[in-house]
């Protein structure tokens, strides 16, 4: 049985990713798509604001994909019949044309297939506001297969997002680790890094690094993609303290 496991930010980390540029693409797209239900404008806003709601949002007891449901239906003034059925139609139809020019980052598959050879529980940690089947098409892009995974966050099994170390703590709780057992790897200070704070190791992915200046939080290791694969080989700098 796996006794370490590693927790994977997916974009700008395993995928080569302007997340900002394709947020505003993705954002346009979905408003063309559903604009003979809603004025495009009126999603949008409606969207951003569920969305903060989802990332403040507390309650255990709820999902991320149920507290979104809630407050983007009563700003949109729609049923979930009225939006919905369009909206997983984006997803299918849609969604998996946005990959346009993304490519997957050349050290991704190298990365996961030698960390799961060392025996690694591995787990994708992006932040649990995307559908599943919008994670599992940009897994796709990355160049990696969700069965080489013990766990994805996705809107619709997640309770909480980063910054909240609470995120980080359910999933130790999902896979059965410790955090002092894990190591998370990503490219965003303030959203991947503060999983030090409940004790996990961290590596601080340079590629397309996001640092928004506060909080800082402590990291263990930095370097680019194809660096933390030649630690992670080597079993050096990181791999070289348990």
């Amino acid at each position: 049985m796996a006794d370490k496991a590693m927790l994977f930010d997916l974009d700008g980390t395993l995928l080569a990713i302007d997340t900002e540029a394709f947020i505003r693409r993705y954002m346009k797209r979905l408003g063309e798509y559903t604009a003979a239900i809603i004025d495009p404008d009126v999603l949008v806003t409606s969207l951003w604001t569920a969305t903060k709601h989802v990332i403040a949002d507390e309650d255990a007891a709820t999902t991320n994909a149920q507290v979104f449901e809630e407050v983007f239906l009563k700003l949109c003034n729609l049923s979930r019949d009225e939006i919905w059925p369009s909206i997983d139609r984006f997803y299918e139809e849609e969604f998996p044309l946005l990959r346009e020019d993304i490519q997957p980052h050349p050290a991704t598959a190298k990365v996961v297939e030698e960390a799961k050879r060392q025996g690694y529980k591995l787990v994708i940690a992006t932040n649990a506001v995307f559908p599943e089947a919008a994670i599992m098409e940009r897994m796709k892009w990355a160049g990696i297969d969700a069965s080489s995974f013990d766990w994805v966050t996705v809107f619709e099994n997640s309770h909480f997002c980063k910054p909240n170390p609470k995120y980080y703590e359910e999933i130790c709780e999902q896979i059965g680790m410790k955090p002092e057992q894990c190591i998370m790897i990503g490219n965003d200070m303030q959203q991947d890094m503060v999983a030090s704070e409940i004790g996990m190791r961290t590596f601080f992915v340079t590629d397309y690094k996001i640092d928004r200046g506060a909080p800082q939080y402590r990291v263990d290791a930095s370097g680019t993609l194809d660096q933390f694969g030649e630690q992670l080989t080597s079993r050096s700098g990181i791999f070289s303290v348990r």
